[in-house]
């Protein structure tokens, strides 16, 4: 099954910038399916990475927490598993 990570983080005033770029240098123990990273309004950072996993609860390597004045609040992280489309 394909599993994706989703880990977000809102950067603190101006430092957007470099939010991006600390999340686009972090490397994980080993490379994922397919890894994509997103900037949105609020100087927000969004990567998801997709992984082949037994389910949900795999063992899998997620971005850590930023160092705390790069973000205002937690990251958020979510695990969603792929489904087949169904009919239109």
């Amino acid at each position: 099954m394909t599993v994706a990570l989703m880990w977000e983080a809102r950067a603190a005033e101006g430092r957007g910038g470099e939010l991006l770029d600390w999340a686009q240098r972090q490397t994980l123990p080993r490379e994922p399916l397919r890894r994509e990273t997103f900037r949105a309004p609020q100087d927000r950072v969004l990567v998801i990475t997709w992984w082949d996993a037994a389910g949900l609860g795999a063992d899998l390597p997620e971005l850590p927490e930023p160092a705390p004045g790069l973000v205002t609040r937690a990251v958020h992280r979510w695990r969603f598993e792929q489904v087949e489309d169904g009919p239109r």
